[in-house]
């Protein structure tokens, strides 16, 4: 997710602090107001041409809401360009505010400025940022145009676009197709979610207008505000609920998701969650993938009698899935829906093949930690969701499970902030792969007691430990057991990481520290 601020009520009530035009809580409401009401347009030249249809110097101010990484590069990228950019954030005192442009003068810090936005021709609003706040949502009831910095980069972006969202593993598959356009000698900008902002990609020097394709992760929060992408490809890669408390319900979850085919050239479909699959013309180009045998045309999974596992396009037979480097089913599929995305993107064959085999897949996401004592260690950190936690216990369990000898099993870390999941959806695939659960952070009994209504196994013991560093010294201990089955950890949380850590990236370094300490 973006590393922009989410704005709360209570943030909403704290006062407002400009660094050129100042407020302090002890000011009349009058005298506040003054501080934003006098901006006058510039008369500068309407008639200067501006790259991909921005709207001219001089038309109106442009407020951006958030001062994150996204934020920031927004607003710089529009003072650069003669713009008159305003920034109001509900923090207090933002820490890349130093980064901003000297010429951006308006800087409304410690509350979302309701009457500097109602003054905008234009509003920017930064992924972390509900447009149900009050602020933004008077804003656009007042018919203010509301965007993300993603339709800023779509306007001004001449490269074909590849645009990738999906609950789980958006971020595996933006870099594979990052990496494999790179192989190829394609000068690839790879951004957006996955945490370069797209517009810096505009303003790198080995970019820019030298850029031939754009590959972008795109969140749900991103594109709730993204009109008409046009992208040369795009898709869905999977549907699982997250961030219901964002989007009221999967209906509003579904629907933000699937703003990303709009105006798409062509499409990749998973053909396992029906979730994805677009409602767009049937005469749209289309791949699809999925974890079955292929039908002619389509890439799959083609198993042989003995069991060996090959990533297929029809009946071609296109690697051997033990010659890849990251391991488990979700991660062929993944592999798939790459070489999909590759080819409608006019990548060659050969060289993402070529690709594949060296990729050793993303930290904190299903990365192969150590092995101790005889037990692997996998951190899944960024497994932030039950969709994704499904994933990695279906593509690991699959593995392990397999095994002939009395080790065949999984102990699972899970918890953090809940975000309003059912994790009962979990059970099955506990109680087929896995022994023990340790349940660390805020939502830790709130899961358990969603695991027993779900009828879990009495085969599968859990654990309440209050964080990871208790669930790592249980670990150990239950480990140490002659009657321990398990044969790999999986810290797997299905939950955001606030509760406890800055970051999911910090929950997961922190887990490898901690196995790394079980060889002291």
């Amino acid at each position: 997710m973006s590393t922009d601020p989410t704005v709360t009520p209570s943030q909403n009530q704290q006062s407002t602090d400009y660094v050129s035009h100042t407020r302090t809580p002890h000011r009349s409401h009058s005298s506040e107001k003054d501080a934003v009401s006098h901006y006058t347009p510039a008369h500068t030249d309407q008639t200067e041409p501006q790259s991909g249809g921005l709207i001219q110097k001089g038309e109106g101010l442009q407020v951006v809401i958030g001062l994150g990484q996204s934020g920031l590069a927004t607003a710089n990228y529009l003072a650069r360009r003669g713009y008159k950019v305003a920034v109001t954030d509900g923090n207090s005192a933002p820490k890349l505010a130093e980064q901003l442009e000297p010429n951006i003068s308006i800087r409304a810090f410690g509350d979302i400025d309701a009457e500097l936005l109602l003054q905008a021709s234009r509003i920017i609003i930064s992924p972390g940022v509900s447009l149900a706040t009050p602020a933004v949502a008077a804003a656009k009831q007042a018919g203010i145009a509301i965007v993300s910095d993603i339709q800023l980069f779509k306007e001004a972006c001449k490269a074909p676009i590849v645009a990738i969202t999906g609950s789980n593993a958006k971020s595996t598959v933006t870099t594979l197709v990052g990496k494999m356009a790179k192989d190829a000698g394609v000068n690839v900008g790879v951004g957006g979610n996955i945490g370069v902002p797209a517009l810096s990609l505009l303003e790198d020097e080995a970019l820019g207008e030298a850029m031939q394709l754009a590959v972008l992760e795109l969140s749900s929060f991103q594109l709730e505000t993204v009109t008409n992408l046009g992208a040369k490809v795009a898709t869905v890669l999977n549907m699982s609920p997250d961030h219901l408390d964002r989007h009221g319900d999967m209906l509003g979850y579904h629907q933000a998701k699937h703003r990303i085919f709009q105006g798409a050239q062509s499409v990749v479909v998973n053909r396992d969650d029906a979730l994805s699959r677009p409602l767009i013309a049937d005469n749209t180009p289309r791949l699809s993938v999925g974890s079955g045998a292929p039908d002619l045309g389509e890439y799959g999974l083609i198993t042989e009698g003995d069991g060996r596992i090959y990533l297929a396009k029809g009946t071609e037979k296109l690697l051997a899935a033990d010659q890849l480097k990251v391991k488990g089913k979700h991660n062929l599929v993944n592999a798939l829906a790459a070489l999909a995305l590759g080819e409608l993107a006019g990548l060659p064959k050969q060289s993402m093949l070529k690709t594949l085999q060296e990729f050793s897949g993303l930290p904190h996401r299903c990365q192969f930690v150590d092995n101790v004592a005889g037990v692997d260690y996998f951190n899944d950190s960024k497994g932030t969701n039950v969709g994704s936690t499904l994933a990695a216990i279906l593509g690991l369990g699959s593995v392990y499970g397999n095994q002939s000898g009395a080790k065949t099993k999984l102990m699972l870390i899970l918890g953090g902030q809940g975000k309003g999941q059912q994790f009962g959806e979990l059970v099955p695939l506990i109680n087929k792969y896995v022994s023990q659960i340790l349940l660390i952070g805020q939502d830790a009994e709130l899961i358990e007691s969603h695991l027993q209504q779900a009828n879990l196994s009495g085969d599968v013991e859990t654990h309440q430990c209050h964080d990871l560093a208790q669930a790592m010294t249980k670990a150990n201990s239950l480990l140490s057991s002659s009657l321990s089955q398990v044969t790999a950890v999986l810290l797997s949380p299905a939950c955001a990481s606030l509760d406890q850590y800055p970051s999911y990236a910090k929950r997961g370094e922190h887990f490898c520290e901690l196995v790394g300490k079980l060889k002291d």
